[in-house]
């Protein structure tokens, strides 16, 4: 009897999971697949010649690649027009990133490990940047960072000296820092979450066993902080690929372009709209190789957990 009722129980809860699995996948279906697939039929569609407008074309069998080899031969050889912004925007991506962990990992460690009874006041604080919106946190730079600003008034002792230092013309460390600091949340967070997560019993027996604060931490702590940290740079790098704002508040200047521009641009000037398709469709691929690797990561972690 008891036999009988456990495979009636098993029989309704194999119905249960994919009536419940079934509102994320229509959310896929809707607001990620379908997207997808209106921009591959822009980027191989056509261009009406009259208004000079997107003309998307919907059966695969007809689809013309005339765009995408419009950008794809000018990222390198002699009309590398679009190569200098790519590569551009992988060094400052990268370079971001890791200016990113190296101030994230710290704050967050210290947030979910050692601050005791002061954790849920800096969790607050933690989220406390996410209250003002992105645009005015730039803008607050823009006017440190003007030829007036406060920069160049702390630089130049209260008036003392005139430092001279243009930081809104072009200058890439500005734009790299700009990303730093609007992004920086994002990385702080998963890596609180995560690090908040940690088997306390593993790292107390690694000390028992006799290693330091330092060992226990490059031997135990790190290695198993290894998929949040892949994790929170994931969810910091990714809206940086497509990032246009930042460079357009605090330099507007084709020196420090970045992808994210030339979507921008693309999208506003007449019949480049599948060029811009183009863009989005190589950041998505560039974008799914550390996904890949991320699902790589926690795939070996749960087959050592079994």
């Amino acid at each position: 009897m008891a036999h009988l009722q456990g495979g009636r129980i098993l029989n309704r809860t194999r119905g249960l999971w994919p009536a419940l699995a079934a509102p994320g996948l229509v959310w896929l279906l809707l607001f990620f697949v379908a997207p997808m697939y209106v921009v591959l039929c822009i980027v191989f569609g056509t261009v009406d010649p009259i208004f000079r407008t997107a003309v998307p074309v919907w059966n695969p069998l007809q689809w013309n690649p005339s765009q995408l080899t419009y950008v794809l031969t000018r990222i390198v050889g002699s009309d590398a027009v679009f190569g200098p912004a790519l590569l551009r925007t992988a060094v400052f991506v990268i370079t971001a990133s890791a200016l990113c962990l190296l101030i994230a990992f710290p704050v967050a460690y210290y947030a979910a490990r050692l601050s005791g009874r002061r954790k849920g006041l800096l969790l607050t604080l933690l989220i406390a940047p996410f209250w003002i919106s992105y645009m005015m946190r730039m803008f607050a730079w823009v006017n440190l960072l003007q030829d007036d600003g406060l920069v160049n008034s702390v630089l130049g002792l209260g008036g003392l000296f005139n430092p001279d230092i243009n930081w809104l013309t072009g200058q890439p460390v500005v734009v790299i820092l700009g990303l730093v600091y609007g992004y920086v949340p994002y990385m702080i967070l998963p890596l609180y979450a995560g690090l908040d997560r940690l088997s306390q019993p593993v790292l107390e027996a690694s000390r028992d066993l006799g290693a330091n604060r330092v060992s226990s931490f490059w031997r135990v702590t790190l290695p198993l902080s290894r998929p949040t940290i892949v994790a929170a740079a994931l969810l910091t790098c990714l809206p940086m690929l497509g990032d246009y704002f930042t460079s357009d508040m605090l330099s507007a200047s084709p020196k420090t372009a970045m992808v994210g521009n030339l979507i921008n641009d693309s999208v506003l000037a007449p019949g480049q709209t599948g060029q811009a398709g183009a863009f989005v469709l190589l950041v998505f691929l560039v974008a799914l190789l550390p996904m890949l690797y991320y699902i790589r990561v926690t795939g070996r972690r749960d087959e050592a957990a079994q």
